[in-house]
């Protein structure tokens, strides 16, 4: 500090010297001395700065690393706030979805009801069980997730969806493969009052996205469980409010045809 204070009365005098011995040259038409004096002052000016920074530099050094030192401490507390902002410019940028949407972020299903710059809230969707039906608990899902996992539009699956599920058996004597075409059948009866408007919507989807993502007809497929049990498994492309209904339904024939073909075998059979 005396150092500065030093350099600075020193530079103001030395000015005012300089400046009182031009003053007294005679002045001609070109003004030569008045550019002097302006040409000092700037001099003395930057001597005196140059000077401070000379003499401050180490400690300019330590008040670097110091404001250096409190970003970085910044920048790791708000590290989770931070990402949020980015995940947030990021949704913005693509519209990945919008209010309204069903979508999966990570292992979260929802409806989108609120987006800010922060977090995004979902009402949660049952999937996992395919009900497809709101849960009642809303999920706040921070936007920095929105970068680190994968986000899933499923606004489709709003009014139809691929809805599919198995149907286990022992293994008895029943030929599963003739049940398959009997449960076809059923599945075309219960499917005849929304056929059209599923293959209509259907198509839209697949135009949006360029390939064909969804079997056109329903599938019924047979295979074995792990333990030699007979398995069938269903899949159909229906409305997803009528999902679990249909499941329902057709769960009721397989059992009525099951035992319609068990009570046909003979008793030693069936003991």
């Amino acid at each position: 500090m005396a150092a500065s204070l030093l350099l600075i009365i020193v530079a103001i005098f030395v000015r005012w010297f300089i400046i009182k011995q031009l003053r007294k040259l005679p002045r001609g038409e070109d003004n030569q001395p008045r550019r002097w004096i302006n040409s000092a002052n700037n001099a003395i000016n930057l001597t005196i700065v140059i000077g401070l920074v000379v003499i401050w530099i180490s400690e300019l050094r330590f008040l670097a690393l110091s404001i250096a030192t409190f970003v970085v401490a910044l920048v790791i507390a708000t590290r989770e706030f931070i990402q949020c902002f980015i995940g947030a410019f990021y949704h913005a940028s693509t519209r990945t979805f919008t209010i309204g949407d069903w979508i999966r972020v990570g292992d979260h299903y929802g409806e989108v009801v609120n987006s800010s710059w922060l977090s995004t809230t979902l009402w949660e969707v049952d999937m996992n069980s395919k009900t497809y039906d709101y849960t009642g608990k809303s999920l706040v899902i921070p936007n920095n997730l929105l970068v680190a996992h994968t986000v899933e539009n499923l606004n489709y699956m709003r009014r139809y969806v691929r809805h599919s599920f198995n149907l286990v058996r022992e293994a008895e004597h029943i030929d599963f493969f003739k049940i398959r075409e009997f449960m076809l059948g059923q599945i075309k009866k219960h499917s005849a009052s929304f056929e059209d408007v599923a293959a209509r919507y259907r198509s839209i989807i697949e135009t949006r996205v360029g390939v064909e993502l969804i079997p056109p007809e329903p599938t019924v497929r047979i295979s074995t469980t792990e333990l030699g049990k007979n398995m069938m498994t269903i899949t159909l492309f229906c409305p997803t409010k009528e999902a679990v209904e249909l499941e329902q339904q057709l769960t009721s024939d397989f059992m009525l045809y099951w035992y319609e073909e068990l009570n046909k075998l003979p008793s030693i059979v069936t003991e």
